[in-house]
């Protein structure tokens, strides 16, 4: 769990979870004072800034947790016990400490975490830990895991894949990172490239009544009583006062422990406000819009079809396209409503192009697998793809420049984006699959912003160049061992679409 010493520090320097707590007590005043004015000079609008890079997502979420007055609302889909993710429930149990209200969501899919240590932070009177759709992991022995699978196959695959973090109810982070190394650029073989946008103001209070709703909803279960039945159905866990003491000590501990400082380390630290402050005048504002889901997703309850709020609003905005579409998704599966969407505005005269995941790139064969048995079809129909490369041009660029690994990581494509007619930016957790369109709930932000779509669809064409993506049309799968084009192969034999 405890990496190199390196990686640790490296991320603390980012998070900038090392401040001594009077520090941020003194500042937290003119520090949210920047938030506020800025909202007031804007009202009944949204402030968006788009978060290209780990290290402006780090230091954006570090900032904000640690100068939190009253409450944070946290919905994640994966929460892992790496660096990243320790030193981040370090920061909310700090903010906690000092009064602030902290309520957390947690996907029960992949969550990684020990039983104890979620008891022990659900235990603090400012923490409460709910866990969603929970049939896998939390509270789930393994042979209850199998049986849900059987009885309740829609019920296991119907996932959160939600990813928000609101602060005092005026200012959040939403899109395409989890909280893990891999999402931040810091995981020293294998890293996303992603994107997050920051807001203010308006589409705020649309978030947090939106995590409201998740929270109310009888599929987010409070995690202390997942471990509180009888029977054989449910593990059995408790924690009594001396180790919810020590979960706490631990988390301290490995915060501030002080061979974790560095030069770089503090400059980061530092740094942060200022770079911060700098982010919130450079916002673009104006009409934003979140979009969500529903808890459940829809109405089906057997089937794996029904469609969502989301997928209807970014449908929408492919059939009002007049000029062009330009969309990163790290996975490819068109449903047959999505096939007949985008091949009406190829039909219009819509230029659409499209950059998601090579073979050698992919963290997801079966999702490739999807992909690969459309992919002449879709090519066919006019859509111009390129496919990322697991070795950028500018993969450098896009990690921090604080003393990189000697040997450059793997990336991939993780980030769910699209821009239309060069006017309308969608960022958000929407990927372009059957899973996203039907059984994931999902969210985004939609902004209505010349300046700032431009700016993005910039971004997502400079990683479409030919120093950073293949041409699809090129058969770019020759670049990858036979080995692994044969275990690919045996994945689209699989009748798996509806899942992908």
């Amino acid at each position: 769990m405890i990496v190199s010493l390196f990686r640790r520090c490296i991320a603390i320097a980012l998070l900038g979870l090392c401040v001594s707590l009077p520090t941020l007590a003194a500042d937290v005043p003119s520090a949210m004072a920047i938030i506020d004015s800025q909202i007031g000079a804007h009202p009944n609008q949204t402030g968006v800034y788009v978060l290209d890079t780990g290290e402006e997502a780090l230091l954006a979420r570090a900032w904000l947790a640690d100068h939190a007055q009253r409450s944070i609302e946290v919905q994640y889909f994966i929460w892992s016990t790496d660096n990243i993710g320790i030193l981040a429930t370090e920061a909310l149990l700090r903010a906690a400490d000092r009064g602030v209200r902290v309520r957390v969501i947690v996907d029960d899919l992949l969550i990684d975490a020990p039983d104890k240590s979620l008891l022990a932070l659900d235990k603090h009177p400012n923490i409460e830990i709910r866990i969603y759709n929970p049939k896998h992991r939390v509270g789930t022995p393994f042979y209850k895991r199998a049986l849900n699978v059987v009885t309740d196959f829609r019920g296991v695959n119907q996932r959160m894949h939600d990813k928000t973090f609101v602060v005092d109810g005026k200012v959040a982070i939403t899109g395409g990172r989890n909280m893990a190394d891999e999402y931040f650029d810091y995981d020293q073989d294998y890293n996303f490239r992603d994107r997050d946008a920051l807001l203010l103001g308006g589409a705020v209070k649309t978030m947090q009544a939106n995590f409201d709703a998740f929270w109310a909803s009888k599929l987010s279960v409070p995690v202390a009583t997942l471990y509180d039945g009888w029977g054989l159905m449910q593990k059995h866990v408790k924690v009594d006062a001396a180790e919810v003491q020590q979960v706490y000590r631990e988390l301290h501990d490995y915060a501030r422990a002080p061979e974790n400082f560095a030069p770089a380390v503090r400059a980061a630290i530092d740094t942060t406000p200022d770079s911060f402050d700098r982010l919130a005048r450079d916002m673009a504002w104006g009409r934003a819009e979140f979009i969500h889901d529903t808890p459940g997703k829809n109405g089906n309850r057997w089937l794996l079809s029904g469609g969502g709020q989301t997928s209807a609003a970014l449908a929408r905005l492919v059939g009002e396209a007049r000029e062009s579409i330009v969309i990163q998704s790290p996975y490819l599966v068109m449903s047959d409503q999505a096939l007949a969407l985008f091949k009406q505005a190829v039909a219009r005269g819509v230029k659409v192009r499209i950059l998601t995941n090579s073979l050698a790139s992919t963290d997801n064969m079966q999702a490739f697998s999807g992909y690969r048995n459309q992919r002449r079809k879709l090519l066919k129909m006019g859509l111009q793809i390129h496919e990322y490369k697991p070795d950028p041009a500018n993969r450098q660029a896009l990690m921090s420049r604080v003393n990189p690994p000697a040997t450059p990581p793997v990336f991939a494509l993780h980030a769910k984006t699209m821009v239309v007619d060069g006017r309308i930016a969608y960022i958000g957790t929407f990927n372009l699959d059957p899973r996203s369109e039907n059984l994931n709930t999902e969210v985004g932000v939609v902004v209505h912003h010349p300046a700032l779509a431009k700016q993005v669809q910039a971004l997502i064409e400079t990683d479409m160049r030919p120093e950073n993506s293949w041409n699809a049309a090129d058969e770019p799968d020759q670049y990858v061992p036979l080995t692994k084009r044969g275990r690919v192969r045996l994945w689209q034999m699989m009748p798996l679409k509806p899942v992908l």
